[in-house]
């Protein structure tokens, strides 16, 4: 089994969850040509791709979806409103196979359960994944403004975690972005910076937890060592009982591939 991300940030978005049986994506925001150079570590490609799982209709997302799809037929999986949107946005062929999911209703592809949740993020029904095989649980939850109860209890007991530590706000403040921009990112609809990261770590921490990964970093407003200095600072100063270095903490990269757990 490997867990591993392609490319994470504001340029694409990609995971891979592969088992013995079923490979899958988690969204296609770069490149096919990308997906194919970080599918080849793991000796596949991206005609060997089972499924696509999509969180929302964002470009950095599906970029490559109807590249993808309309050569190599793979069931695209997405909300109904995502799935409307990616269709007005993205040309497919008429046997495109689109596969409406609902959040929190678990659905099963090959061995793995997965089941999809609800995030608070500026699209038309945008959700993150929780990914069950062989008593192993894994998740994949990015682009959300704010956290609540229902997203912690999504996020219990994973074996390894992909989530958003998008910006320092102190860097989005001063920094060039227009500021309409800024409001978005900071908003309730927008992304999480690090510091909020760190505090829903602190929440879903556990002593069989084995990685995890800081993602969807903003190349403009943020840095790897500031976002893992704030995520762990967090995670110090919390209540539960552990300390930002009692797990491995490290953060996705733009460019190369991230292996976040294998088997």
């Amino acid at each position: 089994m490997n867990f591993a991300n392609i490319s994470s940030g504001s340029d694409g978005n990609c995971t891979l969850f592969q088992t013995s049986s079923v490979n899958i994506l988690i969204d296609a925001g770069i490149s096919k040509k990308r997906i194919n150079e970080g599918l080849k570590k793991f000796d596949c490609n991206v005609s060997e791709i089972d499924a696509i799982l999509i969180s929302h209709e964002h470009s950095d997302h599906i970029c490559a979806l109807s590249v993808i799809e309309n050569k190599d037929h793979i069931p695209i999986y997405a909300t109904k409103e995502t799935i409307e949107e990616i269709k007005r946005k993205k040309d497919f062929k008429d046997e495109t196979e689109f596969v409406e999911i609902t959040p929190d209703k678990a659905f099963k592809i090959g061995d793995v359960m997965i089941n999809p949740f609800s995030v608070s993020h500026d699209a038309a029904n945008p959700i993150a994944f929780r990914l069950e095989c062989k008593n192993k649980a894994f998740g994949v939850c990015t682009d959300l403004g704010i956290y609540d109860d229902y997203i912690i209890g999504n996020l219990k007991g994973l074996t390894s975690l992909l989530i958003e530590s998008n910006h320092d706000i102190r860097m989005l403040e001063t920094g060039p972005y227009p500021y309409y921009l800024k409001r978005r990112i900071m908003s309730n609809k927008g992304h999480l910076s690090n510091e909020s990261s760190g505090r829903l770590i602190s929440e879903i921490m556990h002593d069989d937890m084995e990685k995890i990964v800081l993602g969807h970093l903003s190349k403009q407003n943020n840095y790897v060592n500031l976002a893992l200095e704030a995520v762990k600072c967090e995670i110090d100063m919390s209540k539960n009982k552990y300390n930002g270095n009692d797990f491995p903490i490290i953060a996705a990269s733009h460019d190369t591939h991230t292996l976040i757990y294998w088997d």
